[in-house]
C-alpha cells in the first residue's frame, strides 16, 4: 500500500505584488474555476502522483473582527498557499514539481517577498512548509494510478455487459463473474498490484496508535482535575463571545461562485483568526491532536464520522498559531457540504470552528453552534476565501465512485463467490 502525504507551502506576498500575482494565477485556468491541467507554469496532468492541489491566496478580510476582543493585527501578511495531496512522501513531491516545473514555480513564488531567485527552489519550499494541526483522508492507500485504474475496469465491464447483455442474461450471475473476469485477465484492461507498505510509515502509525492512548491515560487524572476548572472558563467564554455573522456582501458571494459546481467535486479555503488568549488556543491544540489520531487510526476508509463526501482536508496555522486555514476537496454543492456536516456532526464542527472569532454561540462546546443552520453559513461563507487555482487529478469522479469502483475491483479478483454475492457485485457495475 502507498500511503498519502500532504505538502504546503506557504509564503506572505510582497506589499505591491498581489494584483500581479493574481493575474497570473488566472492563465492557469482555461476559465474561472477551471484549472487547465497543461498549463504552462505548472502543469499538473504531468505528475501522475498528484491527486489534488491549489494555489489561494490568503487575504483576510475579517480581521476587523478582531476589534470586539481589544485587539488588532495591523501587519498580517497576505500569503501566497501552495498546497496539495500526493501518493508517497511530499517532500518527494516538492522535488518533482522544482525538476519538472521549476521555472513556472519560481516565476509564481517572485511575488512573495523573500524569494530568491538565485536560490534553491526546493530548499526554499521547504522552509516555508507549514505542516497540518491535522489532516483527512478519505481512502488511505487509494493512488491516483489505482483510481483511474479502477474507473477504466469499471468501463470496461459496463461495456461489455450492455455488449453481451442477451447471452449474460441466460447464465446465473456467477457464471457471468467468472466469465468477466477471465475476460479482463485475457483482454484487459491492466490492473497494477499494491506497492509494499512502507515500513517507517507503518511503525509509525502503530507508535501513534499505541503513543496517543497512553499519553492520553497518563494526563487522564490531571484532565479530571482541571475538568470543573476548564467547563467554567469555557462556559464563561461562551456567554460574552461576540457572535459576528452578518450575510456576506453579494460581491463576496459572486466571486466564490463563479469558481463552484464546474464538476461533481468543489473546493473549500476559509481562513481566520483563532479566539485571542491561551485558553482558545490549547483547547483547539488539544482537540486537533485527538482528530489527527482519530483520522490516523478510525477514519481511513471512506468516511470523517458519518460525512462520505470529502476527499482531503486539513486544518493548518498560521501566523504563530493566530489564524487558521481550513482547506478541503469535497463532493457536490457546498449548501449540501454544509448541510451534511450540520445535520451528521455539528457537534464536530463546534469543537474546532467555535474557537475562531464570529463563529455562532456554542454551549459547553458541542451543543448550539452550527445548529444556528443560516448563522453558521453566514460565519463559514464570510471567512471563505476564493481559491485562485484547483486541480484534481480525476474529475468526475465522487468519493461514492471510487469507493464503488474498489468495490467491483476487490469482488473481480475473488476466485470463489456466491450467487447472491455475485448478483450484488453486479449490480454495482
Amino acid at each position: 500500500m502507498t500511503p498519502q502525504s500532504n505538502f504546503m507551502v506557504a509564503a506572505p506576498i510582497a506589499a505591491d505584488r498581489e494584483d500581479a500575482l493574481r493575474a497570473m494565477l488566472a492563465t492557469m485556468s482555461s476559465r474561472p474555476g477551471v484549472v487547465d491541467p497543461n498549463n504552462s507554469l505548472l502543469p499538473f496532468a504531468q505528475f501522475e502522483r498528484l491527486h489534488v492541489a491549489r494555489f489561494v491566496i490568503l487575504h483576510d478580510e475579517t480581521l476587523g473582527d478582531l476589534a470586539q476582543y481589544g485587539e488588532s493585527f495591523p501587519d498580517a501578511p497576505v500569503w501566497l498557499v501552495f498546497l496539495g495531496d500526493c501518493d508517497g512522501p511530499a517532500d518527494t513531491m516538492l522535488r518533482e514539481f522544482a525538476t519538472h516545473a521549476g521555472a513556472g514555480l519560481a516565476q509564481i513564488f517572485s511575488h512573495c517577498q523573500d524569494f530568491d531567485r538565485g536560490g534553491d527552489l526546493v530548499t526554499w519550499m521547504r522552509r516555508h512548509t507549514a505542516t497540518p494541526a491535522a489532516q483527512y483522508i478519505n481512502w488511505v492507500g487509494r493512488t491516483v494510478r489505482q483510481i483511474r485504474e479502477e474507473a477504466t475496469l469499471h468501463a470496461a465491464l459496463r461495456e461489455r455487459l450492455v455488449r453481451d447483455g442477451a447471452t449474460f442474461m441466460e447464465q446465473p450471475p456467477v457464471t457471468v463473474h467468472r466469465l468477466l473476469a477471465a475476460a479482463v485477465r485475457q483482454d484487459g484492461p491492466s490492473l497494477t498490484p499494491p506497492a509494499a507498505t512502507p515500513i517507517l510509515w507503518r511503525a509509525s502509525k502503530i507508535g501513534n496508535l499505541i503513543g496517543v492512548p497512553l499519553a492520553l491515560l497518563a494526563l487522564f487524572p490531571f484532565l479530571l482535575l482541571y475538568l470543573p476548572f476548564f467547563l467554567y472558563q469555557l462556559r464563561q467564554r461562551e456567554k460574552t463571545d461576540a457572535v459576528i455573522a452578518p450575510r456576506p456582501s453579494p460581491e463576496h458571494v459572486d466571486a466564490l461562485s463563479v469558481l463552484e459546481d464546474h464538476d461533481v467535486s468543489n473546493q473549500f479555503s476559509a481562513f481566520g483568526c483563532v479566539k485571542p488568549g491561551r485558553f482558545r488556543l490549547w483547547t483547539l491544540v488539544f482537540i486537533f491532536w485527538v482528530l489527527n489520531f482519530s483520522t490516523r487510526q478510525i477514519y481511513t476508509r471512506g468516511r470523517l464520522a458519518r460525512v462520505g463526501t470529502i476527499h482531503f482536508a486539513r486544518w493548518v496555522f498560521l501566523d504563530n498559531r493566530r489564524r487558521l486555514l481550513f482547506a478541503s476537496n469535497y463532493d457536490g454543492s457546498l449548501d449540501s457540504y454544509m448541510d451534511d456536516f450540520i445535520n451528521k456532526v455539528a457537534y464536530g464542527l463546534n469543537l474546532v470552528f467555535s474557537n475562531g472569532v464570529g463563529y455562532p454561540r456554542t454551549n459547553f462546546l458541542l451543543g448550539g453552534g452550527a445548529q444556528y443552520e443560516q448563522t453558521f453559513k453566514y460565519f463559514l461563507r464570510r471567512h471563505e476565501v476564493p481559491t485562485q487555482v484547483w486541480y484534481k487529478a480525476y474529475p468526475g469522479l465522487t468519493a461514492a465512485d471510487l469507493a464503488r469502483n474498489t468495490q467491483i475491483r476487490e469482488g473481480l479478483e475473488r476466485r470463489e463467490m456466491t450467487d447472491d454475492a455475485a448478483r450484488r457485485w453486479l449490480e454495482l457495475i
